[in-house]
């Protein structure tokens, strides 16, 4: 049984009530005390998009979980429970017993049996709040659609940076030196040069050569900085939806003035 501090947990820590699986069924609205021991009864569900509209779901077999109330009944079951309008935050016996009959919920006065084509036929019409015994005026109730926005997941998009490797072909300019021979004939200017040595003699010169290598040396400089970031784009969404509204009519001889058709409101 859930106690009444646990229901204040509930009612303060904005959960929701799941199923057996933990999938949630709908955010916890409020809270039905039974009129004789004054403990948790009920629960309603607020069910359907962006929460528009509540069921009952009874305590007697669900269990706090968190800010979470598990209950032992799927999404469908509480969204085609019987929908009381106008609750004014108290039940009344027949609503209470209609509720107990659709969960199949014994211990009461009357049969636990549910039949839902019978609550097919009543269960989801409206009922005058007037009654009987007061004024000729009748309420008219009509639906209206609240559309909002929620977020959610579209995708992911990651920065990666990887190594690709690439030729470059490049030219560069290289130089070595080669022996090449010259000749000097003899003349009256160096004459004396020519004959400064000996008559006939054995003589070697060395000489070297240089040429230039390709040296080729790599360092990493930065060139570039990327980043990603996103921005909000906004379009346009139809949304179609159908609402129900009830319509008066005023039928018989009514003798209102000159006009005795009958009036629609």
């Amino acid at each position: 049984m859930i106690s009444t501090d646990q229901t204040q947990q509930l009612l303060t820590g904005g959960g929701n009530v799941v199923d057996n699986d933990g999938s949630k069924i709908g955010s916890i609205g409020q809270v039905y005390l039974d009129d004789q021991t004054g403990q948790p009864e009920w629960v309603t569900v607020k069910t359907g998009m962006f929460g528009g509209g509540e069921s009952f779901v009874p305590l007697r077999e669900a269990e706090v979980t968190g800010n979470d109330l598990r209950v032992p009944y799927d999404k469908d079951k509480v969204k085609d429970a019987p929908r009381i309008e106008d609750a004014d935050s108290h039940l009344s016996e027949t609503e209470e017993a209609e509720l107990y009959r659709y969960y199949g919920i014994g211990g009461a006065d009357y049969d636990t049996s549910y039949d839902r084509e019978t609550y097919a036929a009543t269960g989801d019409t409206g009922h005058d709040t007037s009654g009987p015994n007061t004024d000729s005026a009748m309420t008219r109730s009509e639906e209206q659609v609240e559309v909002g926005t929620e977020k959610r997941e579209a995708g992911r998009a990651r920065l990666r940076k990887y190594v690709v490797t690439e030729n470059v072909t490049t030219t560069v300019p290289v130089s070595h030196e080669e022996v090449r021979l010259e000749r000097e004939p003899i003349t009256d200017g160096n004459v004396d040069q020519a004959m400064s040595g000996g008559d006939i003699t054995s003589e070697e010169h060395d000489i070297v050569l240089t040429e230039e290598q390709v040296v080729v040396n790599k360092e990493t400089v930065p060139v570039e900085r990327v980043r990603v970031d996103k921005e909000t784009v906004t379009e346009h969404q139809q949304v179609n939806e159908e609402v129900r509204k009830e319509q008066i009519e005023l039928e018989g001889d009514t003798s209102l003035g000159n006009d005795t058709d009958d009036r629609r409101v």
